[in-house]
Order: structure tokens, then C-alpha cells, then sequence
């Protein structure tokens, strides 16, 4: 799965729209339609904010995971 799915399942999974979505991780809306529509990545320090929002959500996203994924593209 790529991780534009995979930043659309976790968003989804919290009933938020990009707007809220952003809100919760400090990010722009422009940045996390980016990242949905695969057109950016968000950086390491980001991705721990990602990951820090899913584990208080309780949705199971591996930070480290999805790096090793995206370093082999």
C-alpha cells in the first residue's frame, strides 16, 4: 500500500476531513492533499507527528516501516 492510501486510511479511520486532519498534526491543508494525492512526503519530523496521532488514536502505522518502503522507490 502506498503511503498516500495509507495517510487516507488513518484520516478516515477518525472520521476527519483533510482540514481537521491537519489541524491535528500542525500541518498546512495544502500538505496533507499533497501527501493524499502523492504529489509529497512528509519529512521524518512529521512522520513521528503522524505516528504520535496514530498511536493516541489507537491505528497501528509503523514510522519506521513505511521509511524503508519509500527508501527502496
Amino acid at each position: 500500500m502506498s503511503f498516500s492510501n495509507d495517510i487516507k486510511k488513518i484520516r478516515h479511520k477518525c472520521l476527519m476531513s483533510q482540514i481537521e486532519f491537519a489541524e491535528a498534526l500542525g500541518v498546512s491543508f495544502t500538505t496533507v492533499n499533497r501527501w493524499e494525492s502523492g504529489r509529497s512526503k512528509p519529512n521524518f519530523k512529521t512522520m513521528k507527528l503522524i505516528d504520535g496521532f496514530c498511536e493516541t488514536h489507537g491505528i497501528d502505522f509503523d514510522v519506521s516501516k513505511q521509511l524503508m518502503e519509500e527508501e527502496q522507490k
